[in-house]
């Protein structure tokens, strides 16, 4: 997944405005205790980002 396609999916599901707030101030401790943001500089990839978020946040299966 490319990044670009990980933030439109992160603003569609959230909104700009939260998708941005979440990925900078949410800490996951299944990204070993790191935000969005952080676990992307740090390389993870963003579909196990992506992932992750859709559990923390239940979205539903169809939207993954």
């Amino acid at each position: 997944m490319r990044l670009t396609h990980f933030r439109e999916l992160m603003a569609n599901e959230f909104g700009e405005v939260r998708a941005t707030s979440l990925a900078t101030d949410h800490v996951f401790a299944e990204l070993d205790g790191q935000t969005v943001n952080q676990a992307l500089e740090a390389g993870w990839e963003p579909r196990e980002i992506w992932k992750v978020v859709c559990v923390a946040y239940e979205v539903p299966r169809e939207r993954r």
